[in-house]
């Protein structure tokens, strides 16, 4: 038998959501709440644990369920046993835990039986579609963060202002802790975060991601499907403009933005030696942004790709996961950003799907043609082209104005890009750095 946190540092590593992959936690206890059930043989415990060993040390949201027994079939939602005898469970997989939580949202329901998403990582999703009633799913946060997080602020603010591109919000869920182990000034101050919200689970829709990748592996156009997206994203745009803050670019946000791309690419070099060799034009096309005219800043998406946009039956699309990157600080994934931000992750995304098929292609199959990598090439410049013309007919914001800064943001994508690929998937690298080398070069400048 070991402590509930041995326990829980040789399961936590083997968590698809656990963010330091390769590495062994140190994990400190930060709260620790106990939740009454009505299932005799079960006892709550939602827990808030640091892990030391990442840098900064990440807080992570870990409910377990301790029983005296092992029930049948819930061998694999083990997680061990604690110094006091009692199996702990993880509380996702678990009726008692699950029951529970739902009623802390205000949400009754008759047909309790729930399933746990298989294809997340930062999150874990418990879903409860059976019986007759309405789908539901309930969103744990693994990675927790002091403050108001942004998937559950922004698609509240967009379910109250009745828009319809995203799944209807139900509730929302928040603890308080003290954690000296988290503050640069070792506070006792308390310290509050969302750790769970639910919302209407969307059924017969499909992942933008496989639907563009099956469209380019057959060769047929998705420019009908990427003039819809445009136009969705646009309207998200919009709404978030009226119902959340916005104002105008300052000349201290302009130069914030452009410093943040010249630290990012400084870093980037260091991984990627080849940009060194494209410094220079790399750095003129941030610069060249500075004195670009920029659309007003607002709340975005800030994470957008095709992995996380819907599509029902119909052909409308939906936007989901609105929490950002979840490795970056809160503070900056609640600010007012540039929307065209969102534009540029998904002229990306467009670009990856060609770039995949050939990474993904059996190493026993013929290499393309250069036929084939034409029509892949020209595959995904129709669909950039048709996703801008429906964000530019639902917006209103002719993105030919602002070129120059779409730009600058599509390469500081494309950087970071890079470096990720350097670091995780060297063979993927080529994908980032041929539109990096295409964004400053002069053909592309020709048309700024």
């Amino acid at each position: 038998m070991h402590s509930t946190l041995e326990c829980l540092t040789d399961w936590m590593s083997r968590q698809r959501w656990y963010a330091g992959k390769g590495r062994v936690p140190h994990l400190v206890q930060v709260s620790r709440v106990e939740w009454q059930c009505d299932d005799d043989d079960a006892r709550i415990a939602v827990m808030l644990v640091r892990d030391t060993a990442s840098n900064p040390p990440s807080l992570y949201h870990v409910p377990v369920v301790l029983r005296s027994t092992i029930p049948r079939g819930s061998g694999r939602t083990f997680i061990g046993r604690d110094e006091h005898g009692d199996y702990l469970f993880d509380a996702a997989h678990d009726e008692a835990y699950t029951r529970e939580i739902l009623s802390r949202l205000g949400l009754q329901r008759s047909d309790l039986w729930s399933r746990v998403h298989t294809g997340e990582q930062s999150n874990t999703s418990i879903i409860f579609d059976e019986g007759d009633e309405a789908p539901l799913v309930v969103k744990l946060f693994r990675l927790v963060h002091a403050g108001e997080n942004p998937d559950v602020v922004l698609q509240s603010a967009l379910t109250a202002a009745g828009n319809r591109s995203v799944p209807r919000m139900l509730g929302s869920l928040s603890t308080t802790w003290v954690d000296p182990h988290g503050s640069h000034t070792h506070s006792d101050e308390p310290a509050s975060g969302h750790i769970a919200f639910a919302q209407e689970f969307i059924t017969a829709v499909r992942d933008g991601w496989p639907l563009a990748l099956e469209a380019a592996a057959a060769g047929s156009s998705f420019a009908a499907d990427a003039e819809r997206l445009g136009v969705v994203t646009a309207e998200v745009h919009t709404a978030l403009q009226q119902c959340m803050p916005s104002r105008e670019a300052t000349l201290g946000d302009i130069v914030g933005f452009v410093a943040g791309w010249h630290q990012r690419l400084a870093v980037a070099m260091s991984d990627v030696p080849q940009l060194r060799e494209l410094r220079p034009e790399i750095e003129a096309v941030y610069d060249a942004a500075r004195e670009a005219p920029w659309p007003a800043l607002q709340r975005i998406h800030g994470d957008y790709h095709l992995g996380q946009v819907l599509r029902r039956a119909s052909g409308e699309w939906l936007l989901v996961d609105f929490e950002g990157e979840p490795l970056r600080p809160l503070d900056e994934r609640t600010r007012v950003d540039s929307p065209l931000r969102d534009v540029a992750g998904m002229l990306r995304s467009f670009d990856y799907v060609v770039g995949s098929l050939r990474n993904t292609t059996p190493a026993a199959a013929a290499p393309a043609s250069q036929a084939e990598e034409d029509a892949r090439a020209e595959w995904a410049h129709d669909a950039r082209a048709a996703f801008l013309d429906g964000y530019i007919s639902a917006s209103g914001i002719d993105l030919r104005e602002h070129r120059a800064l779409l730009d600058a943001f599509e390469l500081d994508k494309a950087v970071y890009e890079a470096m990720y690929e350097a670091r995780n998937r060297p063979t993927w690298l080529p994908i980032p750095l041929a539109a990096v080398a295409y964004l400053v070069s002069p053909e592309r400048a020709a048309k700024r």
